[in-house]
């Protein structure tokens, strides 16, 4: 999600499709609408198949790396949430990850 200077959501952009257990994610496909928008900031999310919403060490790698890359960009990463098909949520900002 990419949001304005009020926090306000302003787009909405799906940048991949992982497989059943791995995705591979570049910050430039991350960054690129949240640019393109004009956003202050973005909230990253994915989903786990597997209904466990507890963060894999690639996914905690991962968002160190995009929080890295939103500094040198000027777009800070708020929050990465990890999220299932029964609407649980793991909050890496809530739990002190990033």
């Amino acid at each position: 999600m990419c949001l304005n200077t009020k926090n306000q959501v302003i787009a909405v952009h799906r940048c991949h499709v992982g497989s059943l257990n791995m995705s591979v994610v570049a910050p430039r496909e991350v960054f690129k609408s949240a640019i393109l928008s004009n956003s202050a900031s973005i909230i990253v999310s994915h989903q786990h198949p597997s209904q466990n919403v507890s963060p894999s060490s690639e996914d905690i790698s991962v968002t160190k790396r995009l929080v890295e890359c939103g500094q040198i960009l000027g777009i800070e990463v708020l929050d990465h949430l990890i999220v299932n098909a029964k609407a649980e949520y793991y909050s890496m900002k809530e739990k002190g990850q990033m």
